[in-house]
């Protein structure tokens, strides 16, 4: 994998949009004895964070969650799909917890909650060929997390993709098992997408802070973060 670029289709779509890129190599994601309390903590008092988000009693009218939902309006999608952060914000709504799973998941998870945007991080190691975000010309293939069933991209569909198929379905609504993280990944690039000026602000918030993160937990330094908008489409990776 050599760049992210974001496709016309889907600038088109989203003008004022911005994603925000950031790559980081070295990674050692094994879960370990030593951090686990440390991400417990950092997962619990992200999910204090989310009250900030939810100050309407109807779920469904806090700002976070209606800008998204009108943002998955302008797009063909799968019949229930939602933004991510969406996901996270309804679990901690419902007072659920969230347990440690790997550091790289909890790290984002824990961004996402804090900052009220969708963080997705890849494999890069896994992406065949080269990263876009863009419309779906349909039947792109995608093994669902958790049961690997095939469940193809819809024509019109906002995606992540790259040359053997769908890297994340619905925008940012599910990745698929076959880039996804594991314990082994090394090489990832992170993403946040933005479609509004105060979407941007905290997701610019939110990527210096998982930059900040990476390094802590895994003694990285992360790259420099991209700011891809329709005038510039393109985060090369650096070597």
């Amino acid at each position: 994998m050599d760049q992210v670029t974001v496709d016309q289709g889907f600038w088109d779509l989203f003008p004022d949009a911005q994603v925000n890129i950031l790559y980081a190599d070295g990674i050692n994601n094994h879960d370990n004895d030593e951090n686990v309390a440390e991400r417990r903590k950092l997962l619990h008092n992200a999910t204090e964070e989310t009250q900030k988000f939810l100050t309407n009693e109807t779920f469904r009218l806090n700002p976070v969650i209606d800008q998204w939902r009108q943002a998955y309006q302008q797009f063909k999608k799968k019949k229930g799909a939602r933004s991510s952060v969406e996901a996270l914000l309804k679990r901690a709504n419902q007072g659920r917890t969230f347990e440690p799973i790997n550091p790289l998941v909890d790290i984002y998870n824990s961004v996402s909650m804090t900052y009220g945007v969708p963080v997705g991080i890849e494999d890069r190691d896994k992406i065949a060929g080269n990263m876009h975000l863009g419309i779906a010309k349909g039947g792109e293939a995608f093994d669902s997390v958790g049961d690997g069933k095939n469940e193809p991209a819809l024509e019109g569909e906002v995606l992540w993709y790259d040359n053997d198929g769908a890297v994340c379905r619905c925008l940012n609504w599910r990745d698929g098992e076959r880039t996804m993280l594991t314990e082994e990944s090394q090489n990832v690039v992170a993403v946040i997408e933005s479609v509004n000026a105060e979407q941007i602000k905290r997701a610019n918030e939110a990527i210096e802070e998982l930059s900040k993160l990476i390094n802590h937990y895994f003694g990285v330094e992360s790259s420099q973060v991209f700011h891809l908008t329709k005038d510039n489409p393109t985060a090369v990776v650096p070597k």
